[in-house]
């Protein structure tokens, strides 16, 4: 039995960027999938810590907040930068993303359609601080943060290729953040993870069905 479990909806939403990580490190997980009828009923919510998932098995230690969970992962593989200070400009990150993401939810909640052109209107603003960590680091030719991946690359990862499916053709237009997708994409194991079907019919939101 693989030590980790993933108790999730089915769809990537804040499950997708563990799997990449889980799968490029070469580890195996299992899936419990939850439907939203299940969760509305109630019960599996009551015994959730916060109410919420995603939950996260690593043997005998149950992990709630898909953060928490990343920051676990990262210092379990070694993916939380090689110092102190690396550590901290992943956190940057990876907040950074957070408030991104967080942003991205309240848009689409309401009108999916309206709040997509809009959205899109919003894009080079909302990518431009990950453009620019990019840059400073070896001109974009390296990782977000130093010259190991961490867990922010597969979560900027995530959100880079979940807009690709909203807006197919954008990275067009972000040549360095285009170069930095290819690159972790070309990854072996991240590149058989993502060819699979497993991640390519599994849809970006449950609720929303995108």
């Amino acid at each position: 039995m693989p030590p980790y479990t993933i108790v999730y909806f089915p769809s990537r939403g804040r499950c997708e960027v563990m799997r990449m990580l889980l799968a490029d490190q070469g580890q195996s997980w299992k899936e419990e999938v939850v439907t939203l009828d299940a969760w509305g009923q109630g019960t599996l919510k009551a015994s959730c810590l916060f109410g919420q998932l995603p939950k996260f098995q690593d043997g005998d230690l149950t992990l709630y907040q898909s953060n928490a969970i990343l920051r676990h992962l990262g210092r379990s593989f070694g993916l939380y930068g090689r110092d102190q200070q690396e550590a901290a400009l992943v956190d940057m990150v990876n907040d950074g993303l957070e408030d991104l993401i967080q942003h991205l939810r309240q848009q689409f909640l309401h009108n999916y359609e309206e709040a997509k052109v809009q959205y899109l209107k919003e894009l080079p603003g909302l990518l431009k601080p990950f453009e620019t960590l990019l840059a400073q680091n070896k001109g974009g030719q390296s990782f977000i943060v130093g010259d190991q991946i961490s867990f922010a690359d597969y979560r900027l990862l995530d959100l880079l290729l979940n807009h690709e499916l909203m807006y197919p053709g954008y990275l067009n237009d972000y040549p360095l953040l285009s170069a930095y997708v290819a690159r972790l994409r070309a990854r072996p194991k991240l590149k058989a993870f993502l060819e699979s079907p497993e991640h390519v019919n599994r849809p970006i939101s449950a609720r929303l069905k995108i």
